[in-house]
């Protein structure tokens, strides 16, 4: 697992040639729709013409994901997804031919209505975008994956951007010609590559259609309410969107007003943002450890709000200088203070929204998971346009300015994630339990990804050495899984907490709670019958000494009514550590003898439940364990 690099997927068929297609697909809409604009200065409307066009361009190319997401959603459930993708881009091929007239004859009427029919395209390849990786990613990549493909989409359209501002600048009287070019010769090259994409089976290919959109995307809304946590987040994707937009939005004003830049200067400032959103999403794996850590989430959200108010801060008035470009403005007193609040607000962001994506895709039935995203992107959309509707009224009625809208900004994200987290847990459990085991161990992981298997109900035996195992289990195995404990440990203040929202299930043996354990085994028995992962250790008890102690009968109890298979797991110097019996209450809590102790979490191929019992689990955990306590 240490050795695993999530850029090697971009060596394989089975990834590579659909993140070029996503790439490629944001990175020719952000040229398309800045050539436009780079035509109307070209054609020298006037101020008004040109903020009229500039403000209807958006609203166009969002207006088909309120029409079309939920139509969009289901005919991504139905069709096998490698052909839906070359559908869509040889759908862009025609869209851009129709966007080339508009550009060769100048015509913004054209344009407007390509760039409508580009947001048709978009709204149907959006439920494919993401729904696909699930199908194509073993679920310890899906964090990794996401990563590499928000990073693609920030830089694509980052440099979409200011590619298609350049071509009027440097083409002059060719330039309807380079962006008519441009747009086709993109859109060609992104259809090839589609079909180099394996093929991925439908979700639901026996799904019938509903064409009426009104009840169909109150149906895919409401199905995205099943689960609470995909529910909510989705509800923290569409906040990311609507945050992502109030600040790019205002972004051109405050490089003028606040910075005292030049047109040049937003670029840069949104190539700041844009990097560290990148380079977040890309750490998101490496945080994560190969597992949808949600625990990054509370992360993302309150470093946002801290780089964010630190921006505020760093400049609250206008400046009285003017027309500075980014090298520049790095010059400037101060300057640095800003570039390190943008970037780290787009870091943070990274952390934030990649788990997000990946939670969605690791809960959500395959059958389900295009139009769940449909759903997603009609919320999405509604966030956009109210981002941009109260960036509009904050302004112009309350006569507030950018400094303060980023002040207002800040302080909601701290209202919006406290409350997701209250609702949901489990995200904060994630995160202090994530902030607890990376903190104090470094994780070595072997066999993990190979023998748990991906979905289907499975039992993990694993010695028990210290008081965080469970908690290190579940930073090193990708699904979530039910624990059974100790009901001593479980009632430890704090992690209580923890235990209670990760739904572990407390036992007790029959000499003080014969009523706990009988509802611990029907509470097992349960998780079992759903498809769940339930881990016991099957010692009964810490180890005193450091040894394993023989396993209890307990596992054959639940084999007996549950036959499911039994992956045998291993603890590898924890007794060494803190929270271990090895020192008296008062040394335990010393530090580790090395902080940050190597521990090793190691996985051995499932067994058969209905052909083995404790003896011979026992025997294969310790011959996973060897000789190291």
């Amino acid at each position: 697992m240490s050795g695993h690099n999530q850029f090697a997927l971009l060596k394989q068929r089975r990834f590579l040639p659909f993140f070029i297609v996503q790439a490629l697909g944001a990175f020719n809409d952000n040229i398309y729709r800045q050539a436009i604009i780079g035509l109307l200065f070209y054609l020298g409307v006037s101020t008004e013409e040109r903020t009229l066009y500039t403000n209807l361009a958006p609203a166009l190319f969002i207006l088909p994901y309120f029409l079309f997401s939920a139509l969009a959603g289901q005919i991504a459930e139905k069709l096998e997804k490698q052909r839906l993708i070359v559908i869509t881009t040889a759908m862009e091929i025609v869209i851009m031919s129709l966007a080339a007239i508009g550009f060769l004859t100048q015509n913004m009427p054209v344009l407007l209505i390509a760039l409508f029919c580009t947001g048709l395209q978009s709204t149907l390849f959006g439920p494919v975008k993401y729904s696909v990786l699930p199908s194509i990613l073993k679920p310890e990549e899906l964090t990794g994956g996401n990563g590499l493909v928000e990073m693609g989409t920030s830089i694509s359209i980052l440099t979409g951007m200011i590619a298609g501002g350049m071509i009027f600048a440097l083409a002059g009287s060719h330039g309807p010609m380079v962006a008519a070019v441009a747009i086709i010769a993109l859109a060609v090259i992104g259809n090839i590559t589609a079909r180099m994409i394996p093929r991925v089976d439908a979700g639901a290919p026996g799904l019938k259609i509903n064409w009426n959109p009104l009840s169909e995307s109150l149906a895919v809304l409401r199905m995205a309410k099943k689960q609470k946590a995909v529910r909510n987040a989705i509800l923290g994707v569409s906040w990311f969107w609507f945050f992502g937009t109030v600040l790019t939005s205002q972004l051109p004003t405050y490089a003028v007003v606040n910075l005292g830049g030049d047109q040049t200067l937003y670029i840069f400032a949104l190539a700041l943002f844009s990097l560290g959103t990148g380079v977040g999403s890309l750490l998101c794996e490496k945080l994560s450890g190969r597992i949808v850590e949600i625990g990054l989430v509370p992360l993302g959200a309150f470093g946002m709000s801290a780089f964010l108010l630190d921006l505020y801060f760093a400049r609250t008035g206008t400046v009285t200088i003017s027309g500075l470009n980014g090298l520049s403005f790095l010059q400037q007193t101060g300057s640095w203070r800003i570039v390190i609040d943008l970037l780290g607000i787009g870091l943070f962001t990274g952390f934030f929204v990649v788990p997000l994506f990946a939670l969605i895709q690791s809960r959500t039935d395959k059958s389900e998971m295009s139009r769940v995203f449909a759903a997603l992107n009609i919320q999405n959309s509604g966030f956009i346009v109210l981002a941009a509707v109260l960036g509009l009224l904050t302004q112009s009625l309350l006569g507030w300015t950018v400094p303060q809208l980023f002040l207002a900004l800040a302080i909601g994200n701290v209202v919006v994630a406290v409350y997701i987290f209250s609702i949901v847990p489990e995200f904060l459990m994630r995160f202090l339990s994530w902030v607890m085991v990376r903190t104090l161990y470094r994780l070595r992981v072997h066999g993990v990804e190979a023998n748990v298997p991906d979905e289907g109900a499975a039992l993990i035996v694993c010695n028990h050495v210290s008081y965080m195992d469970a908690l290190i289990l579940s930073a090193t195995i990708p699904r979530p899984v039910r624990f059974v404990m100790y009901y001593k440990i479980f009632n430890i203040p704090v992690m209580r907490w923890i235990f209670t929202t990760a739904k572990a299930i407390p036992i007790a043996s029959p000499k003080e709670n014969a009523a706990l354990m009988q509802r611990a085994f029907d509470e097992v028995d349960a998780a079992l019958a759903d498809g769940e992962l339930v881990c016991i250790f099957p010692e009964g008890a810490l180890t005193k000494d450091g040894e394993m102690a023989a396993f209890k009968s307990g596992v054959e109890k639940i084999l007996a009514r549950r036959p499911v298979p039994v992956v045998p797991m291993a603890l590898k110097g924890m007794w060494s550590s803190m929270w271990s019996r090895r020192d008296t209450r008062l040394g335990r809590m010393r530090v580790p003898r090395r902080f940050r102790a190597h521990i090793d979490v190691v996985a051995a191929p499932a067994v058969d439940g209905a052909n083995t019992d404790a003896a011979q689990l026992e025997t294969l955990v310790r011959a996973l364990r060897g000789d190291q306590a």
